[in-house]
């Protein structure tokens, strides 16, 4: 689904996705309450939806509100979190509310579909200056790599969740530090020497005992604790 304020943007993004044969534009929306009730269209037709790109600032539900919403009553449907905004407060807006990706509207054509089809795939994408930026605010947030930005979550959830870090075996606490890393299944593979497929399969089980929605989590997750 597009979900954006400006139909020329939306056909833009169509006329992309188009040429892409593994991929449907199922619905588009004006803003973000739009984008819920085709949601819900599309669920009572029996039909669903793979990945929102969202944009951020919209008139009514915004992107951010939008995304809260999505991710808690169509858990199915990932949200990628496209803006012409480079601001850091946006990305991590975005990543809080569930998003799974977070990319700038200049982002070339091949690189949009890329991070469709990772999304799509249970991954995540980020712009990579974003992504940079991120990681070296936790790095500079001081002991226990709790930045501000999320130390209100961490700081009423640290207690229930540290202990979850003892669930994971001693190769899955290799996987979780790569994933912080920013490193891609082939990267973790050729480093643990793992084939990808069981690198996959280590990534699933992390995400499972952590109840973490995706690799974007994983890594806030990691640097909170550590790893």
């Amino acid at each position: 689904m597009l979900v954006d304020d400006q139909e020329l943007i939306r056909t833009g993004f169509r006329l992309v996705l188009l040429s892409e044969p593994d991929m449907k534009v199922v619905a588009e929306a004006g803003d973000g309450g739009a984008a819920l009730a085709e949601l819900a269209r599309l669920a009572g037709d029996g039909a669903g939806c793979d990945v929102v790109l969202m944009d951020v600032r919209m008139p009514g539900v915004n992107g951010i509100e939008a995304t809260k919403r999505i991710v808690a009553e169509f858990p199915a449907t990932r949200v990628l979190v496209l803006t012409t905004f480079d601001l850091d407060e946006y990305a991590i807006g975005a990543i809080q509310a569930g998003a799974s990706g977070f990319l700038l509207k200049d982002a070339r054509p091949t690189e949009l579909v890329d991070a469709i089809r990772r999304v799509a795939g249970g991954d995540a994408a980020m712009a990579p200056a974003v992504t940079a930026r991120m990681i070296e605010r936790m790095r500079e947030s001081g002991p226990g790599g709790q930045p501000a930005m999320f130390a209100a979550q961490a700081s009423g959830a640290e207690a229930a969740i540290a202990p979850e870090l003892s669930e994971l075996t001693e190769r899955e606490l290799d996987v979780m530090r790569l994933i912080a890393d920013g490193k891609n299944n082939s990267e973790i593979g050729a480093e643990l020497f793992l084939s990808e497929s069981t690198v996959k399969t280590h990534v699933g089980r992390v995400l499972s005992k952590l109840q973490l929605r995706d690799r974007v989590h994983a890594v806030i997750f990691a640097k909170q604790h550590g790893l």
